[in-house]
């Protein structure tokens, strides 16, 4: 089919997808063979004019019932009108005399009751809509109508519904052919019980479907001249025995294992079953359950079906026996007997089994046991037993199982057939022939071979009957049709079945030869079919083969090709079982002659089933054919889900395209003379006078559009591939010349009338102008002659009280200055005396106070300035003696005079020995002088303690005390400085010694090493002395501080120090004065006092700064983490008392309270709130430290922490008042996040109210008005603006977090319980108030959701689970505007519709329902009776507003610390900058450390 010649820009087409098949779209560019198309997609994509198809504009938007009547009959046509119908829930479509089915995944019931039987029942084909009853009474009308037996073929791969179908079709056949029998029960009674019992039997789960027939079946009903059912039966075909066997992950063995396996306690006790996992014919996939099937109820309907089928009781025990010993035989193993080949069972378990299997099937334990192991073979003079290994024996049981469960299959199926009993008088027969179609999986084995040859064999039946009836349409016509093609596939055919050399033939030669294997056979096929056009070889596998069908390539797979067309039973198993002393069992396997019973004989699947084939088409071809043609429309098996490449895969498989492509051949358009005039009479306009007849008409219309090839029959127009497009595109030419005809008569006559419209306004302006021109000029001079009166006599009047008001107030002006100097002369004078007087006083202060403070410095500076030149004394000294270099220099000097003074070796030595006594001597003196501390520092220690026990005694006798003196030993301290100031001589004299001995030798180097380290020891042991000074006066300062805390008020002296304060920025004052200081407690006490203040001052800038709206930095915020910095660098985390902690929260609390309705602010302070909080939970650890009980901190951890040059977050052990920050800081968290849910709920709420107000007041009145289209678009655009506004709110929402970096785990629960805010304002209302409770508010309602569904989805990171909060607001919502609520049953309402809802939810919803636009019915009384007895057994107390909804769990805070932590763990703070004003200032340089 080629539209070549229409296409032009604009043109719509269809064009080929890879992944949706086909595309529809207009043409935006030709450009020679290729063109290019904008997809209605938003895809552009380049294709060429050989490859795209025509689209039909005036197709209807729900497609057309046979889709003979399209247009354009090509692949995506056909897909498309069946979405269309598809998406309607319209499953069935015509295709001539073809129906095709498309399986919806749910339940109809509507379409298959007796009441659409009856509609359906001898009304003519294409009258209804299509239906398998349609093509069923078709069948049966022509049966009784010609006399000519019918056959319906029902076809589809696994999954598409052809077992259903099978049974409406029987269903249908029943009700037009039943009749009661004399002994009570119908024959159709048992042939649709009998689908249940195949099933059964013949049905397992596979990757496609659930219940898929693992066999063909033909069932013949036949009828008497009366049209009356007088018998039926069954012929199956290719039962797959190897699933008896051998199963794949995820399908399923046999229905009816897992039914026994489920059956009553008394059965399983009987055959001795129990759960399936347990057997290893059933274990070897994980699937052993099916979504809403019972087991046991399944096995009881078994049970009841062959009841009416006529199977006795007794012998449905047998098959069940039967059933449960495959079962045992598959858990029989075997291992191999010691010194031998043979084997033997494996173990207790397996011989249990064995025991089991022998007794279900009533055979000797021994014998079965000897068919399993051993193999008899018969020659000329002996026979021979050989034992087989455990492989074989495995082997052997397979094949037992597999003949028994075979034997079995064919049983049930002639017993059906005897029940239900032939008629040989019978004159028609009705054929339902339900057939696997076409089968290719990644694995093709034998099975799926045979599959796809009935397919080609039934494919070719199905073109010759197409065919026929293309013949017969054109010979109605009376068109010539001699030069038409018939497409035919008969060399696949003979490919497959051709004597001798068909694949088929190869097979059973190499399946009779003992030495041949899979690979002998495919190298045969290889060298017979190398030259065949339909047989390939895969270029990667030396085993497998390839056949072009006319569905498509598939490759088979050998392996197991001579396996499983092998059908023979072995002579051991054949003897076993027919010696059972079970008499079903050993009519299963009835005795052989006398020649084949001592071996096993030979016989093929391949050629019995090539000869079933051909007897079924044999029947079929005496039959008139029908077809069913069944489509799976997606591979999840869930409704509403059509995939077009699947289908479009399955239509070819089923032939539907091979048809069309036979339709296409000939004259695919077809259209009658009214159809043909009405759509294109445009092109001829001159034949619409009536002087023409149809004919006439159409043949002008052919030749003046200059086509060939088409033909004119008896009531249509029949045309070729392509000239449908033609004709449209000839017709969309002058469509287009008319329009602009009349857009240019339309455009002038506008252009004119609103020319002369102007032209009529212009004067009427211009004559108003001009007159209020006139007017306005007489006013005004009326007005300045007013004016200048008025002002004359105005002037006067003022110049006469301005005077007057003149002269009193300068009277009284003078009399007051007068006063006023004489009083402020004497205030000057009684100041001055006084300020003579302040004067001298504060001179005299300011001299005393400058004297003290002159004093105080003085001494201090003494002490720094000795201290700093003692310490840069020492510095040099060191430097000197760690000198690598010199030391390097004074060897070099030192080798030469050894050189030179070899001569006073013996005066070298001398000195040597004198300097080894001084160092003996200066040891001793260092060593008496630690002793002598040691002795100070125990003596000093036991006066602390008696002092202190002292302290303890004096605070528990006095009752009041005036003074508390607590005396710093003076003496102690004075005696450890000068102490220390020995040591420091002494350090000095040494460190001379050393410098000079260093001049001299080498030994004299080392031995100043030697005193050095000597002195760092005593400098460290003094240090550790100071420190525990220093523990022993911080207890006695405690010690003090619990005495004084008893008395209410007390005096301290001079001499006290003050109790600890501590500092605002979380540093604290000395406890109590060093004595190691180099200088005095005055000094210390002022640096600490500035200190102090200067700590002070900093916090106060921190909390000036924060103030501020500092933004962010990095997507972080800047304010959280200044915070955090300045807390890291003043150690606030591991202060005992701060109160830092506690202006922050204070500061912040202030903040929020300014501005709690402005969103903007409050998401600002929950992103620095959160964060802040974040980097706290990730720096304290879970020991919190009290008050009471300080905890040591790790210093030297703290110090690493706060001396790193990159930002990281470490743990530290935090004190009591960080702990504390962090609780108050996390309150404050939930408080702003509940500050943010609320006013978005408040912005919402007038919003969701008024929306509500409008649609259902919109939805009540609308009735009353005159135009309701009118008023129904009104309030469809009020709701719009509505919930467009609603939809605004939550996007200012969410900019505003987003743009104030909110973690996404607080903005996603803010939506959420938002969403759930909605739901419960929404949902309660429809319950609440009966004009909510309507149809259009119900439309409006959806709308609204849909537009907040397109929200959630395109908001997905930050909607979160959003959407979920709205189930019970759209599930209410979707009652509401469902039609034919009449229909609708109790369990459909509760578990399809609203499974979410309460009864008495929906009994509210059903009463206040009502609708007066369209005056649709609401559920019918049934389901409202249904309805009270549920709300009567379930009723618990009286509350008659039990049905709202709470609003509690809205307000809840739905996260925890946690949360938040796991949501910001993956931020990076490295680049992250602080406030810049605050990095500027003096103090806070430590901010712009960890910056990269």
């Amino acid at each position: 089919m080629t539209v070549s010649s229409s296409i032009a820009v604009g043109s719509h087409l269809w064009i080929e997808d890879s992944e949706e098949a086909w595309l529809d779209g207009v043409v935006i560019e030709v450009d020679g063979e290729e063109i290019k198309v904008e997809c209605t997609s938003g895809k552009i994509a380049v294709a060429s004019v050989a490859n795209v198809h025509p689209k039909d504009l005036d197709a209807p938007s729900c497609g057309v019932d046979d889709m003979t009547k399209l247009a354009y009959l090509h692949e995506p046509g056909v897909l498309f009108n069946l979405r269309c119908r598809y998406d309607v829930n319209e499953i069935y479509t015509y295709t001539g005399n073809i129906l095709i089915a498309v399986n919806p995944f749910q339940r109809l019931p509507h379409l298959y009751s007796n009441d659409m039987m009856g509609q359906y029942k001898g009304v003519a084909l294409g009258d209804l809509a299509p239906h398998p009853f349609a093509i069923a009474d078709a069948a049966y009308r022509q049966m009784i109508n010609e006399g000519i037996s019918q056959a319906i073929l029902v076809s589809g791969e696994s999954g598409a519904g052809k077992t259903e179908s099978t049974k409406m079709l029987m269903q249908f056949l029943a009700h037009m052919g039943g009749r009661v029998a004399a002994e009570g029960r119908t024959v159709e009674q048992q042939v649709l019980e009998s689908n249940p019992v195949l099933e059964a039997f013949g049905n397992a789960k596979t990757v496609r479907n659930n219940n898929s027939s693992r066999f063909g079946k033909f069932v013949e009903i036949q009828f008497n001249n009366n049209g009356r059912i007088t018998g039926a039966a069954i012929r199956t075909y290719l039962l797959e025995r190897s699933r008896v066997c051998q199963v794949s992950d995820p399908e399923r063995n046999y229905h009816c294992f897992y039914m026994l396996c489920a059956a009553p306690k008394e059965d399983t006790e009987k055959y001795k079953l129990g759960n399936p996992r347990m057997f290893r014919y059933l274990n070897q996939s994980n699937c052993y359950e099916l979504d809403g099937v019972d087991e046991t109820k399944e096995y009881l309907s078994t049970r009841r079906a062959m009841d009416i089928v006529g199977i006795s009781s007794d012998e449905q025990d047998a098959i069940f026996r039967v059933v449960a010993a495959v079962l045992h035989l598959g858990n029989i193993e075997f291992a191999k007997v010691s010194e031998s080949d043979a084997s033997q069972p494996k173990d207790d378990q397996s011989q249990f089994h064995l025991k089991t299997a022998a007794d279900l099937l009533m055979c000797n334990e021994e014998s079965l046991e000897d068919s399993l192991c051993k193999r008899v073979m018969v020659t000329r003079d002996e026979t021979i037993t050989r034992s087989l290994d455990p492989e074989a024996a495995a082997i052997s049981r397979d094949t037992l199982a597999k003949i028994v469960y075979s034997r079995l299959f064919d049983w049930l199926v002639n017993k059906i057939n005897r029940s239900i009993g032939q008629d040989p008088d019978s004159k028609f027969l009705i054929g339902v022939l339900d057939i696997y179609g076409f089968e290719s999986f990644k694995t093709n084995s034998f099975e799926q071979f045979c599959i796809n040859l009935t397919n080609e064999k039934l494919q070719q039946h199905f073109n010759q009957h197409v065919f026929k009836m293309e013949q017969e349409e054109y010979t109605r016509e009376e068109i010539d049709w001699s030069y038409i093609e018939f497409v035919d596939n008969q060399d696949i055919l003979d490919l497959i079945e051709k004597k001798p050399g068909g694949i088929i033939a190869l097979l059973d030669e190499a399946c009779m030869f003992p030495r041949s294997t899979y690979e002998t056979f495919a190298e045969k096929l290889y060298q017979t079919f190398r030259d065949h056009k339909r047989f390939t070889k895969p270029k990667l596998s030396r085993s497998d083969f390839t056949i072009g069908h006319y569905a498509g390539d598939v490759t088979y797979q050998t392996e197991l090709f001579l396996d499983k067309n092998k059908d023979y039973v072995v002579a051991e198993h054949q003897a076993l079982l027919s010696a059972s002393n079970c008499s079903f069992v050993s009519g299963l396997f009835p005795p052989l002659p006398e020649e084949s019973s001592k071996s096993s004989k030979f016989s093929s699947i391949g050629s019995q089933f090539k000869q079933q084939l051909q007897s079924l088409l044999e029947t079929l071809s005496a039959t008139e054919p029908h077809y069913i043609r069944c489509v799976k429309p997606n591979n999840l098996l869930k409704p509403a889900i059509f995939e077009n490449s699947n289908v479009l895969q399955q239509l070819r498989c089923g032939g539907v395209m091979e048809a069309i492509r036979i339709s296409c051949a000939g004259y695919p358009t077809r259209k009658t003379f009214d159809e043909f005039i009405n759509r294109f009479k445009i092109i001829e306009p001159s034949v619409l006078n009536g002087s023409y007849d149809e004919i006439a008409v159409c043949r002008k219309i052919l030749e003046n559009s200059d086509l060939k090839g088409y033909q004119i029959g008896k009531t249509k127009v029949f045309l070729r591939a392509g000239q449908m497009a033609e004709l449209d595109s000839h017709r969309t030419r002058i469509l287009g010349r008319s329009a602009c005809v009349i857009q240019r008569k339309v455009r002038s006559y506008l252009a004119r009338k609103s020319f002369m419209s102007l032209r009529m306004s212009a004067i009427q302006v211009q004559a108003f102008c001009r007159g209020q021109v006139a007017r306005h000029k007489y006013w005004h001079r009326r007005r300045d002659a007013a004016a200048l009166t008025i002002q004359k006599e105005a002037q006067r009047f003022l110049a006469r009280k301005a005077y007057a008001l003149l002269s009193s107030a300068a009277n009284l002006i003078q009399a007051g200055m007068r006063g006023m100097a004489a009083r402020t002369e004497l205030l000057f004078r009684k100041q001055t005396k006084a300020a003579i007087l302040i004067q001298s006083h504060f001179r005299g202060f300011l001299a005393c106070s400058r004297y003290l403070w002159l004093k105080a410095a003085t001494i201090a500076t003494q002490c720094a300035w000795r201290g700093r030149l003692a310490r840069k004394q020492l510095r040099m000294l060191k430097m000197a003696a760690k000198e690598t270099g010199a030391l390097q220099e004074a060897k070099i000097k030192l080798e030469k005079q050894v050189e030179e003074l070899t001569l006073e070796l013996e005066l070298e030595k001398q000195i040597r020995a004198d300097i080894e006594e001084a160092k003996n001597r200066e040891n001793g003196k260092l060593q008496s002088a630690l002793d002598e501390m040691k002795m100070q520092f125990e003596e000093t220690k036991k006066q602390l303690v008696k002092g202190i026990e002292d302290a303890k005694k004096t605070t528990n006798e006095q009752v009041q005390v005036q003074e508390v003196p607590v005396v710093i030993d003076s003496e102690l301290v004075d005696r450890l400085t000068d102490e220390n100031e020995k040591l420091k001589s002494l350090v000095n004299s040494l460190e001379k010694g050393i410098e000079e001995s260093n001049k001299h030798s080498e030994d004299r180097l080392k031995q100043a090493l030697d005193a050095e380290s000597k002195i760092i020891q005593l400098k460290t042991e003094m240090q550790r002395l100071e420190e525990k000074i220093s523990d022993m006066e911080e207890t006695q300062d405690q010690m003090r501080k619990q005495s004084l805390t008893n008395f209410p008020s007390r005096k301290m002296s001079g001499r006290i120090s003050q109790p600890t304060q501590p500092l605002e920025n979380g540093d604290h004052e000395p406890q109590s004065v060093r004595p190691n200081k180099a200088y005095g407690s005055e000094s210390s006490k002022n640096l600490s006092k500035s200190n102090i203040q200067r700590q002070r001052e900093s916090t106060d800038v921190l909390l000036k700064c924060i103030t501020e709206d500092l933004g962010f930095s990095e997507g972080k915020p800047v304010a959280a983490f200044t915070i955090y910095k300045c807390l890291v660098n003043w150690g606030s985390f591991t202060t005992e008392k701060t109160n830092v902690f506690d202006r922050l929260i204070q500061k912040i609390g202030s903040a929020i309270e300014v501005e709690e309705a402005n969103n903007d602010y409050m998401s600002y302070w929950l992103s620095n709130t959160s964060t802040l909080l974040y980097l706290l939970e990730q720096t304290l650890t879970d020991t919190v430290s009290t008050p009471g009980k300080p905890p040591q901190s790790s210093f030297f951890g703290w110090m690493s922490f706060r001396s790193s040059r990159s930002f990281s977050i470490r743990k530290v052990e935090a004190k009591y008042p960080a702990s504390l920050f962090k609780q108050q800081l996390t309150a404050y968290v939930e408080k702003i996040y509940g500050i943010v849910r609320d006013n978005s709920k408040k912005d919402l709420s007038s919003l969701l109210s008024s929306s509500s107000s409008s649609s259902s007041s919109s939805s009540s009145s609308s009735s009353s008005i005159q135009a309701p289209n009118l008023s129904s678009e009104n309030s469809q655009s009020v709701n719009t603006n509505h919930w467009q506004s609603i939809i605004e709110s939550l996007n200012g929402l969410l900019t505003t977090l987003k743009n104030n970096f909110v973690p996404p785990v607080l903005v996603q629960n803010i939506f959420t319980q938002i969403f759930s805010y909605i739901n419960i304002q929404l949902f309660n209302s429809l319950l609440l108030h009966r004009e909510c409770c309507t149809f259009s508010h119900g439309e409006s309602i959806k709308a609204g959701l849909d537009e907040l569904e397109l929200w959630c989805t395109q908001e997905q990171e930050y909607a979160g689970s959003s959407w979920d909060e709205l189930t019970r607001l759209r599930q209410a919502v979707g009652f509401l505007v469902i039609h034919q609520k009449s229909r609708i049953t109790y369990e459909d309402l509760t578990t399809d519709l609203c499974p979410v809802l309460s009864p008495q939810q929906l009994h509210r919803i059903c009463t206040l329902y009502w609708d007066e636009d369209y005056n649709t019915q609401g559920v019918s009384p049934d389901v409202i009776s249904s309805m009270k007895v549920f709300i009567t057994e379930d009723a618990t107390d009286a509350n008659d507003n039990s049905f709202l909804l709470d609003d509690t769990l809205s307000s809840i805070i739905p996260f925890s610390v946690d949360d938040i932590s796991n949501s910001l763990r993956q931020s990076d703070f490295t680049l992250v900058k602080p406030a810049a004003q605050l990095a500027e200032t003096p103090g806070f340089e430590f901010l712009l450390q960890g910056q990269v």
